[in-house]
């Protein structure tokens, strides 16, 4: 499971475990529907469908548990008195030291970020849930109990969960039900049957295709080290050549003569240097110069360069065979990539008008979301990325059936959105 991200500056030392309606963005009234034909009970309805305040309120329970228990020993505080945050403000005063003396405001504002954070994500979450179950019921995807069984058996060997002991065990410590686990599991293989409908396997031509665009990836430039003394003048680069023709060490000419900052005090070495990396004169001059022959006066841009290459470094090339794994891997990662846009985009466009969000709880999922006018609010309230159902719900690691695309769900207290027509 992915863990959500947390930017504020406490989460170092306490998780959120509540639902804060009052830290939500905003919101208005959409032709699709309003806010107002959203029960008390339920943060939105999709389709007919409820999010339930409770089941959200489980879900980021859940994610509380798994992120205290990546910090042994961390309070689990719960922000839950809306939009003050006192009772907030005093646990964090009464159960975390180091910010005892921390301002009210400091506090008050850190509790209000994580859960505008976690909060919002999790509703996506919730929300998306139902959008992959919605779309696969119209695919006619289908999946039977005996074979969201075998999927739910596969995961927990593939969790290392090998009894029935260490499941309840799981369970327990992480605040999953079982019909959390069956949920996600659920929502995870019709998601993966989605996205095979966008083919991810990669071509031989595919590959030549790239390869050929991208052929200067594939290889590194000639390189050259060498030594330079920049001198300001001409007659104190041919004194700088001189001393060295004579014997003098690149350390000492280079203090004496030198006005380039870079090498004045490195004995005038440049290391790795690629053509027109340097000044165009310097550059010319020695990429066309043998080894180990001093060079110069070049007049360049700043003055007059005496310069000695110490070693060529050749050009390489892979070939398109030696090159084929990294760039299948990139490409394969692209194909993944737009296949979970594609799925989204689909899913975004049958759902999202039927999906009416309370008032307080309206986010870019939501038909009757309008983006806040500031950037630090939206942040707080509509992930920045595209959820897929890796994304929000749960911090705490649950048996998923493979690595990736994992897994989404849409709480143990919710209606399953696969009869939504």
């Amino acid at each position: 499971m992915k863990t959500l991200k947390c930017t504020s500056a406490l989460c170092a030392f306490f998780v959120v475990a509540a639902l804060l309606v009052a830290a939500c963005g905003s919101s208005s009234s959409s032709s699709s529907g309003s806010s107002s034909s959203v029960p008390a009970t339920d943060a939105a309805v999709v389709a007919g469908n409820p999010i339930t305040l409770r089941a959200l309120k489980h879900w980021m329970y859940v994610d509380a548990k798994g992120q205290s228990a990546q910090s042994p020993g961390v309070p689990v505080i719960v922000p839950e008195d809306p939009p003050n945050f006192d009772k907030c403000v005093a646990q964090v005063r009464a159960g975390i030291p180091q910010l005892k003396k921390a301002s009210t405001k400091t506090i008050r504002s850190e509790c209000r970020q994580l859960f505008t954070s976690l909060s919002g994500q999790v509703f996506d979450f919730l929300i998306k849930g139902y959008w992959y179950q919605g779309t696969a019921h119209k695919q006619g995807i289908t999946l039977t109990q005996t074979q969201l069984n075998q999927a739910i058996d596969k995961a927990k060997k593939q969790s290392g969960i090998k009894t029935d002991a260490q499941y309840k065990q799981f369970l327990a410590s992480s605040g999953y039900t079982d019909a959390d686990i069956a949920f996600r599991i659920r929502v995870s293989t019709l998601y993966q049957k989605l996205l095979k409908q966008h083919p991810t396997k990669v071509t031989d031509a595919e590959i030549a295709s790239y390869y050929k665009a991208h052929k200067s990836s594939y290889g590194s430039a000639e390189k050259l080290n060498m030594r330079i003394v920049l001198a300001k003048t001409k007659a104190n680069a041919n004194a700088a050549k001189s001393a060295l023709a004579g014997g003098q060490s690149w350390d000492a000419v280079a203090k004496k003569y030198s006005i380039d900052p870079t090498t004045k005090d490195k004995g005038g070495l440049l290391s790795g240097v690629t053509a027109n990396e340097e000044d165009q004169a310097l550059s010319k001059a020695a990429f066309a110069a043998p080894a180990n022959k001093l060079e110069g006066p070049v007049k360049g841009q700043f003055g007059y360069y005496v310069f000695e290459v110490s070693k060529k470094i050749p050009a390489t090339q892979e070939s398109l065979k030696q090159a084929t794994p990294a760039i299948k891997q990139t490409l394969t990662q692209q194909k993944q990539t737009n296949a979970a846009k594609a799925v989204n985009s689909l899913v975004t466009s049958q759902w999202k008008s039927k999906t009416v969000c309370a008032k307080l709880w309206a986010m870019a999922d939501c038909s009757n979301y309008v983006k806040p006018k500031t950037s630090a609010s939206a942040s707080a309230t509509s992930p920045t990325t595209t959820p897929t159902p890796t994304s929000g719900g749960t911090t705490q690691t649950a048996p998923t059936q493979t690595s990736k695309g994992n897994s989404s769900a849409s709480g143990s207290s919710q209606k399953s959105s696969s009869s939504s027509k």
